[in-house]
């Protein structure tokens, strides 16, 4: 008989108040080794929930997620592969704030997890533009490097270059047996 076990459901989320699209939740189901002939999956607005089995690994997979708010399930997509099932959920309420939580009740689960590859926190939602180096280092309150400590070096160049010089006439030393 086959084991059911709550599968780890990873996430990360981006929002934004006047591009709905950028207003979504990723949310990836490991689920191994389940083939779509075998999962069944059911989102709704307020829910998703999958089932499935793993004949090579002989595990029933089952998760039900009661989400913190409503998505548009018309604009959602999914994805099956062999690894698992990776959703993108589109929130339907279009507001710059992210959800403090994926699920609506506050007590932490398990198996649920933020998905650091993907999750951008919510002040960085805007990037910076490429090749902008002002904002690189706090634009660095003006600082002209040319004054920092080094000063004119132009009187020890001879110098350097004459031991370079010196160093390089000298014999390599024979080796010891």
């Amino acid at each position: 008989m086959a084991s059911t076990q709550v599968p780890e459901v990873l996430w990360a989320q981006r929002s934004s108040e006047t591009e709905p699209a950028k207003n979504i939740i990723y949310l990836s189901l490991a689920v191994p080794d389940v083939p779509e002939s075998s999962a069944k999956l059911d989102v709704t607005p307020t829910t998703v929930s999958f089932s499935g089995h793993s004949s090579t690994k002989n595990i029933d997979y089952k998760v039900d997620l009661e989400l913190y708010a409503e998505i548009d399930v018309a604009n959602s997509k999914r994805h099956h592969s062999a690894r698992g099932v990776d959703l993108v959920l589109r929130k339907k309420e279009v507001k710059q704030e992210f959800w403090p939580r994926l699920l609506k009740e506050s007590k932490k689960v398990h198996f649920v997890k933020t998905d650091f590859d993907k999750w951008v926190d919510e002040d960085e939602q805007e990037e910076a533009k490429e090749d902008d180096f002002s904002n690189m280092a706090g634009g660095l309150g003006g600082i002209d490097f040319s004054k920092l400590g080094g000063g004119d070096l132009s009187e020890l160049e001879g110098d350097v270059a004459e031991e370079a010089q010196s160093d390089d006439d000298d014999e390599m030393p024979a080796l010891v047996e």
